[in-house]
């Protein structure tokens, strides 16, 4: 969906990316995560180590609210300078942030408007098992820590269904892209 929306036009940011950089060596993001969840977290080389701090924070609520509440401020504050920029560099574009925790966060907030894509929940954890080499239970267990799809869904101005394959899906993007385009031109008027 994001990389359709690129190919369109937009101004794509993806919010995982994001969330890496702030967390690189050295960073402050990263020293305050070492600070709170010790420096098992830590690899040799200096760069976080994902699994090892994936396993703490979905063990329970209250990590993972601790490490958002240490990490979101630095993922904002980022996206919104490549915000500005593109407002500076393309003022009539269309600016879209890629984030799993768009609503949870309140990130949303910051928006004119929001596209939740979701997908049948066999098809979920399917994905998340592929895309992160996890087993059933840990997939489970991830999905279980996020608010549900159909939550979700209530927030959204737009919804993009992936649960049909890539043409079913790439059709409603553009038909969002369309909606988008119209929205932002009766906007700047």
């Amino acid at each position: 969906m994001a990389g359709v929306l690129a190919e369109l036009g937009c101004n794509v940011l993806d919010a995982d990316r994001t969330a890496r950089e702030v967390v690189e060596p050295g960073s402050p993001g990263l020293r305050a995560v070492a600070e709170s969840f010790g420096d098992e977290v830590i690899r040799e080389d200096g760069t976080l180590n994902r699994e090892r701090l994936g396993s703490v924070i979905f063990a329970t609520e209250e990590k993972r609210a601790l490490l958002n509440s240490i990490l979101h401020p630095y993922i904002i504050s980022r996206q919104d300078a490549f915000l500005r920029e593109w407002e500076a560099t393309d003022p009539k574009g269309i600016g879209v942030v890629d984030a799993a925790l768009m609503i949870e966060s309140g990130g949303y907030k910051r928006f004119d408007k929001l596209i939740v894509v979701h997908c049948a929940p066999d098809k979920q954890l399917q994905r998340v098992m592929a895309r992160n080499n996890l087993s059933r239970e840990e997939a489970e267990q991830r999905i279980q820590a996020q608010m549900p799809q159909e939550e979700k869904k209530q927030f959204a101005d737009y919804l993009i269904d992936t649960s049909e394959g890539f043409d079913a899906t790439r059709k409603r993007t553009e038909e969002v892209y369309r909606a988008l385009r119209k929205f932002s031109e009766s906007n700047r008027k």
